[in-house]
């Protein structure tokens, strides 16, 4: 980690007015949430149901096979026990800066976010934390469906209960997407947080950033940094416990 590299983040971050903060897997993975398209999940899926996981969280298997969907869900997507990290932290702290704001897109569902900041977050693929019933659309909380364990069934009408969570085939809620848009247009800084990139139409929110800095932060390279200001390719941890002391959060 090149310690001008830290200093020229921290500067933009100081100098800037209207940031928003895009992260991925990379930052769950922290608060010790596996990736779920990492080599060893999906090891462990095909092992267990012998299905590739983007098959197994689709819509049609969802309706088509909704208990092994769940047994999926609960083993592999829900982490109830998760903390927020320091990246979580320094953009909480970042949130409160009257003189700055601060929009968060995250491609994550763990909520962690959203466990701090309650306003411009935009989860773009949902969250475990809500859930509605297929049929009379009572709400229910993921402590609701933890209980109605293997295969939650609302207790109103004895439909299926589903997650508010994207499932492969299924559109992106367009509400929140129109915010994701809205708040990136209008940033004067984009920071990129633990994501390849390689995901649409979160990677295609880039092509909307009409401001002065992009900043990708990333273990690995991604298909955007050559449009990127600066490119730290290292870890969040490392990176944003420099953040946390030296913007004094």
């Amino acid at each position: 980690m090149k310690e001008l590299d830290l200093i020229k983040l921290k500067k933009i971050i100081e100098n800037a007015k209207n940031l928003v903060f895009l992260t991925g897997a990379g930052v769950s993975t922290l608060s010790s949430i596996p990736d779920f398209r990492s080599p060893t999940s999906v090891r462990s899926v095909q092992i267990r149901y012998a299905l590739p996981v983007e098959t197994i969280l689709s819509h049609t298997f969802f309706f088509a096979h909704p208990d092994t969907f769940y047994d999926y869900y609960f083993n592999f997507m829900v982490h109830k026990e998760a903390k927020a990290n320091i990246v979580h932290q320094v953009l909480y702290k970042l949130s409160l800066d009257k003189n700055k704001k601060v929009s968060i897109i995250t491609q994550n569902i763990d909520g962690l976010h959203e466990s701090l900041i309650k306003e411009n977050v935009y989860p773009l693929h949902g969250t475990i934390f809500s859930n509605h019933c297929i049929k009379c659309h009572s709400y229910y909380s993921l402590k609701d469906i933890l209980k109605l364990k293997p295969l939650p069934r609302c207790p109103k009408c004895h439909s299926l209960i589903k997650p508010d969570v994207v499932l492969y085939e299924e559109p992106l809620d367009q509400n929140i997407l129109d915010k994701a848009l809205h708040s990136t247009l209008k940033a004067d800084t984009m920071i990129i947080l633990g994501t390849s990139l390689r995901v649409y139409p979160a990677s295609g929110l880039i092509n909307y950033f009409k401001g002065t800095n992009l900043v990708i932060i990333n273990k690995e390279k991604t298909p955007f940094d050559h449009l990127a200001n600066l490119v730290i390719q290292d870890d969040l941890k490392d990176v944003f416990n420099y953040l946390f002391d030296s913007l004094n959060l």
